[in-house]
Parts: C-alpha cells; sequence; structure tokens
C-alpha cells in the first residue's frame, strides 16, 4: 500500500515552499504546533479534515491534490487557459495577485 501520508507531506511541503511559507506561518494559519505540522510534512501524522480545508485554501490547491496527488482537470485547465492568456512582462503582477489573494481567503 502506498504511503499516502508521507506522499501527502511531501506535497504540502512542496506546495509551501513554492509559495515561500515557513512551517511556523502555516502551523500558525491551522492553530497547531511547529512540531505538529512538522509531523504532517514528514508524513508522521495528520490533519483533522477542518485543517486539510484551511491548508488547501491556504496553498491553493484542491483537497484531492494534497491527499491523492491529483487535481480537479477541468478547473486546471480552465486555470492553465486564463494564464496562458496573460500578457508577456505582467507574469509578477498574477504572483503579486494570487499570493494576496492567498492572503485575503485566510
Amino acid at each position: 500500500m502506498e504511503d499516502y501520508k508521507h506522499n501527502m507531506g511531501l506535497r504540502i511541503k512542496i506546495q509551501r515552499k513554492k509559495l515561500n511559507l515557513t512551517q511556523e506561518v502555516l502551523a500558525e494559519q491551522l492553530d497547531v504546533s511547529v512540531k505538529h505540522f512538522s509531523e504532517v510534512e514528514r508524513g508522521l501524522s495528520g490533519l483533522s479534515i477542518e485543517n486539510l480545508i484551511k491548508l488547501s485554501n491556504i496553498l491553493g490547491v484542491s483537497i484531492d491534490y494534497i491527499v491523492k496527488g491529483e487535481e480537479d482537470k477541468d478547473k486546471w485547465e480552465c486555470t492553465l487557459s486564463t494564464l496562458q492568456q496573460v500578457p508577456k512582462g505582467k507574469e509578477e503582477l498574477i504572483k503579486e495577485l494570487i499570493n494576496l489573494g492567498i492572503k485575503l481567503s485566510n
């Protein structure tokens, strides 16, 4: 059987690092200890459903992606299509808007 906690933790860690977030920041936003969050990323512990929902919103990925490594293809294709229409030179603006959206959703 696939070690789902380990793989889930890796996906969380990769996404956290992509967004330049620390374990401390996410632990605080989820109201868990840094030790517990570290254990989640190492696949030693899990998250409550409530915190899984919060985390997916913070990281900007689906719960399916966190748990199973799969994204909703229709949603992903729509997002990708929209991002491909961004004019050249405006990529940094998009990154800033995404980060702002993540902050506002918390």
